[in-house]
């Protein structure tokens, strides 16, 4: 079949181009964005062609668009004039998930390294297919089963088609397209009934309100779950814990990536794995070779100053990204450098991201990004409200990226769901000026 993705360059449409490619599909797409993304890379590799002023397509083109494309955009108004079939990206997603044994992982925060941590282990053991929100994303035919990160923004994952549903925590967020957090554990609560088997963070208060239909393992640190870590011990080299199953000791675990939340994850990742019977010594061997999610604590080091990529973007997750830096480099100067996405989140979370925010030595703060709200329905929400509340905190652009030269002996966190990346690559450029 012959595929065409429209904001080809976003995280999730990316990879399911590349998805899409290794199953034996024609695949192109469109994006506005002509500047480099990190996204490009999966696509790049398989010489899947990107468009930037349109592409004549063949009758039987199967189109499928990024939700930040509005209706009106003038690509989705082009194919729609030739007639060409649109199916939604989260349709074309869940078709993908009928045809494998399908690990769907969802929850507010943590589930691009859950099951990214997942198809890392099931890769070098079993085998398996998987899709992260990361720009990563790999299928063969051959294989049995599928990990796939489930987005529930616009309840998207609801059309997906798991065997075990993954629940990492539930939190209020995307507050633009639900009711309210009510509205939010409810739609979780559907996502984890379409599983046979349900594996969820027992110590998530929101979690435990739910009812599932299916069976669930608990996990966490709390001894009422299933499975729980303990003994735990956090240093500037990761992070060590045992892990009981059902009361019974099942194995000491070495994991090379940092904060409590990171355990969590690890947990998750163990219960599925050990599901599709993976040895406990296999499990441990293969999660201490993980290195990470790309743009989850992605660190670069030049000199004594330390440079941080993170997807954060919600305030728990800055939270633990602050809490990871300062758990490995505990004797420098934390600072906190954030893009905040979406006028909405901003506004519904302002006292957490202000109440954590403050937590660093320093913050700065760009103006906030957004592609599918306008400001003008947010009165009184900006980059500027927050920095009135933040103590030490101030404005930063692409032209005033100069002042973070003055932190020596620094952990400096670029955090945000969006292209943050552009001030973080042009102060590497002003940092490697000023150490020649």
């Amino acid at each position: 079949m012959k595929y065409y993705c429209i904001g080809i360059k976003g995280s999730g449409m990316s990879t399911l181009a590349n998805i899409l490619h290794d199953l034996g599909n024609e695949v192109c797409g469109y994006d506005d964005s002509r500047e480099h993304k990190f996204t490009e890379e999966g696509l790049r590799q398989r010489g899947i062609p990107i468009y930037y002023d349109g592409h004549e397509l063949d009758k039987d083109t199967i189109v499928t668009f990024s939700k930040a494309f509005s209706l009106e955009h003038k690509e989705i108004k082009r194919v729609r004039e030739l007639g060409l079939t649109i199916k939604d990206y989260s349709e074309v997603l869940g078709d993908i998930t009928k045809m494998f044994d399908t690990v769907g992982v969802s929850g507010t925060h943590g589930k691009t390294t859950t099951s990214f941590l997942i198809s890392h282990i099931l890769t070098s053991t079993i085998g398996c297919n998987y899709f992260v929100g990361d720009g990563s994303g790999y299928a063969s035919k051959n294989n049995k089963i599928l990990v796939i990160e489930s987005d529930e923004y616009n309840k998207h994952f609801l059309k997906y088609y798991p065997n075990i549903a993954v629940i990492t925590n539930i939190e209020l967020d995307h507050v633009e397209c639900y009711n309210g957090l009510e509205d939010i554990i409810d739609t979780f609560k559907n996502f984890g009934n379409k599983a046979k088997l349900i594996v969820a963070c027992g110590d998530d208060k929101n979690i435990r309100k739910i009812k599932f239909d299916k069976k669930v393992i608990y996990y966490g640190f709390n001894e009422n779950n299933d499975v729980i870590a303990k003994n735990i011990e956090l240093n500037s080299d990761g992070s060590s814990f045992d892990v009981y199953m059902n009361g019974t000791f099942y194995h000491h675990f070495n994991l090379p990536l940092f904060g409590e939340h990171m355990i969590l994850n690890a947990l998750a990742s163990i219960i599925v794995c050990n599901n599709y019977g993976l040895s406990s010594d296999d499990i441990c061997k293969y999660m201490q070779t993980f290195k990470g999610a790309k743009r989850r604590f992605k660190e670069e080091v030049f000199g004594d100053i330390v440079t941080i990529d993170d997807y954060a973007h919600h305030p728990t997750e800055i939270k633990v990204t602050l809490l990871s830096a300062k758990q490995k480099y505990p004797n420098k100067e934390i600072v906190a450098i954030f893009l905040p996405n979406t006028y909405s989140r901003t506004e519904a979370l302002m006292d957490d991201f202000v109440k954590e925010l403050s937590k660093a030595d320093k913050t700065y703060i760009m103006d906030i990004h957004c592609d599918r709200e306008r400001q003008e329905d947010y009165p009184g929400v900006s980059s500027d409200t927050l920095i009135d509340k933040i103590p030490n905190s101030e404005k930063i652009d692409l032209n005033s990226c100069e002042k973070l030269l003055k932190h020596k002996n620094s952990v400096l966190c670029f955090m945000s769901c969006t292209n943050i990346y552009v001030l973080l690559d042009r102060y590497k450029e002003l940092l490697n000026e000023s150490i020649k």
